[in-house]
């Protein structure tokens, strides 16, 4: 079933054209994401689907009763209530429902009702009804649902009673995901969910989104969520849009063999069209071949000539280098403890870094990771422990934070100033290599966006020519071509790398040792990401075992010390099935009295004698009445008897 078309859309924002003749189609269950570089309409497009922009011409086609939910980037809850009241905002319906059944059940407690054969059967009715509608929209599970969804984003119950208004921006777009995936709307738009989610975070949403009922239309950075996720890639690229079947991956292979078929047909038809230009140039001012020339011109100007496949679109292009060499031993921590002034984040790290290393530092969200790179730096005071920094090493830190790049200075004098020794010239040829050309040079460094920030640290980064690179998010408010632009520079980089992502396919391409962060320590894998999530789980399996084993050899010893001092349960157990059996045989005795004068009752001569009738009931009560008080006592001594065999 198809759940949204898009036909022909148009868009432009004054002069720009965004949009042109885009098409688009999501069916039923679909994973499909859009790609493309900043600024090549993503966004835009998501938001004219979504129903929050105009678009200047075309068809937004969403059928009848299909309900999307959009998350737009950077987007957050503000609201009064706390965490959990928030969510349940969600259910209003199901508690309208719930409520509506508390209300038939006490009415179905009234005894009246049962004398009212048709009140009764219209209650009973209305109730099974009600029943199954409220079974069907998820009734009996939503809370149990809520406390899952808000535990794979990271709030637990101690966090449900927080006021929204107390959470960090992160936070508060973190709560926005989970209310959008609690509402389960037929068509999911998801505008860069993975931003403030840390590796734990986007592992439990990939898995959730996976087997999500609806469909998934999404905009995301992340490589290796993208790889997990999608069956289909549309690329924005000079505003048309290109479908592509398969992940990430494959659209990028895919993506490589169209741009190499259409390189050749471009060059082809260029060497037609230069004999077309050289053929009329040669021949249109001689009278004998004038017609031929005017004719070849004409179909010149007809023929629609193909655009070059590498466009007008400029890419970043730059590579670190090093100025000296270190010694082998780069990097010592021994028993480093991290923190604030008055409060400690994490201790007892130890982390060794040796020449050529490529280190990816994880952890969860809090745990101190940028907090050491900051220590290491110096950034930090040292709370206890040591650093001590190998032979000849040279730092150079880029912050995800960007903090050192708030100045009102030009683009170009952020550079200069730092280097005054070089000419402007060389200064301009950096810049325009990490794509600040003509105007963008003079903009002030203060007004300049989240990948203008990032584009620029780096080319501080590059200029330093450190040996020694600790990189706090670098791929953060990067494009998917600048991505792997930086990495191709990092694997080609002769120094010393250590390094915090939340990008997985990032890790996996550039390190040769994972870290793994705690609040009491660090945890050393040789290999990349898909390697320490394997070993990981390995290690997780094995101290498991051990768990296992140990509490089998613990049921043993029991068991045995309980053979020796349980001749008192033994001796319980053997009273306890004595009685057990003689309440039986009461029983069944008392069970055939029942049946006896229940058959008398049944007979027409007893039937139509009120006082015999009335005289066998009270003795069938009293039957009865004694059979209930056995019973109960047998049940008792049955549990007493299971809890003495367990």
């Amino acid at each position: 079933m198809i759940v949204l078309q898009v036909n022909q859309i148009y868009k432009s924002f004054g002069t720009d054209e965004i949009l042109s003749g885009v098409k688009l189609e999501v069916q039923h269950r679909d994973r499909v994401a859009l790609v493309g570089r900043n600024g090549a309409g993503k966004s835009t497009l998501l938001k004219i689907i979504a129903g929050q922009m105009s678009y200047d011409s075309g068809d937004i086609i969403i059928p009848k009763g299909i309900k999307v939910g959009y998350l737009e980037q950077h987007s957050g809850i503000d609201s009064t209530l706390n965490i959990w009241e928030e969510m349940m905002t969600i259910f209003t319906d199901i508690k309208v429902q719930e409520k509506k059944l508390r209300e038939l059940e006490q009415k179905m407690a009234n005894p009246e009702v049962y004398e009212n054969k048709n009140l009764y059967e219209r209650i009973t009715a209305e109730y099974d009804q009600l029943q199954h509608d409220f079974k069907e929209a998820g009734g009996y599970q939503y809370e149990a649902e809520t406390r899952s969804v808000l535990h794979g984003m990271q709030y637990f119950p101690e966090d449900y009673d927080k006021p929204i208004s107390s959470l960090s921006g992160g936070q508060k777009t973190r709560l926005a995901l989970a209310k959008l995936l609690l509402s389960k709307p037929d068509l999911l738009i998801l505008d860069e969910p993975t931003n403030h989610l840390d590796i734990e975070t986007l592992t439990w949403l990939e898995n959730y989104l996976k087997s999500y009922e609806g469909a998934i239309l999404i905009v995301s950075h992340d490589r290796y969520f993208l790889d997990q996720l999608v069956t289909i890639v549309y690329e924005v690229s000079r505003t048309h849009v290109t479908k592509y079947v398969g992940n990430y991956s494959g659209y990028l292979e895919e993506k490589a063999k169209n741009y190499e078929r259409d390189l050749k047909m471009f060059e082809r038809e260029q060497s037609e069209k230069a004999k077309l230009e050289a053929f009329i140039q040669k021949n249109i001012a001689r009278a004998s071949t004038t017609k031929m020339a005017q004719s070849r011109r004409k179909m010149l100007e007809r023929t629609e000539w193909m655009d070059s496949p590498e466009g007008d679109e400029r890419t970043a292009n730059f590579g670190f280098t090093i100025e000296k060499q270190s010694g082998n031993d780069v990097l010592s921590i021994d028993d480093l403890t991290i923190g604030y002034a008055d409060q400690a984040i994490s201790k007892n790290i130890s982390i060794r870094a040796f020449r050529e290393d490529r280190i990816a530092l994880v952890g969860p969200n809090g745990v101190g990771k940028s907090t050491l790179l900051k220590t290491i730096v110096q950034d930090l005071p040292i709370k206890n422990g040591n650093i001590r920094y190998g032979t000849n090493v040279k730092i150079g830190y880029y912050d995800q934070e960007q903090a050192k790049l708030s100045s009102n200075k030009s683009v170009l004098k952020e550079l200069w100033d730092e280097w005054p020794l070089m000419n402007e010239k060389d200064i301009r040829t950096i810049l325009g290599s990490f794509l600040f050309s003509g105007d963008d040079v003079t903009k002030t460094v203060n007004s300049l966006s989240g990948g203008e920030k990032a584009r620029l640290a780096l080319a501080k980064l590059m200029m330093q020519k450190a040996n020694l690179l600790i990189l706090d998010e670098p791929t953060n408010h990067l494009d998917l071509d600048s991505k792997e632009i930086l990495e191709n520079a990092l694997i080609d980089y002769p120094g010393t790398l250590l390094f915090v992502s939340h990008d997985r396919y990032f890790i996996n391409r550039i390190a040769t040792k994972v870290v793994e962060l705690s609040s009491n320590g660090a945890f050393e894998y040789l290999g990349d990401y898909d390697y320490y999530i394997e070993k990981k789980q390995e290690l997780e399996e094995l101290a498991q075992m051990k768990v296992n084993e140990s509490q089998k050899a613990e049921a043993i010893v029991v068991k045995q010390t309980t053979s020796k001092i349980d001749k008192e349960a033994k001796k319980r157990e053997r009273q306890l099935r004595r009685s057990i059996e003689q309440l039986e045989i009461e029983m069944a005795e008392i069970n055939e009295e029942i049946s006896k004068i229940e058959e008398e009752l049944c007979k027409p001569d007893i039937f139509q004698n009120h006082e015999k009738v009335l005289e066998l009931q009270t003795q069938l009560d009293n039957f009865k009445s004694e059979y209930e008080n056995l019973e109960l006592h047998w049940l008792d001594l049955n549990e007493e008897l299971e809890n003495i065999i367990l």
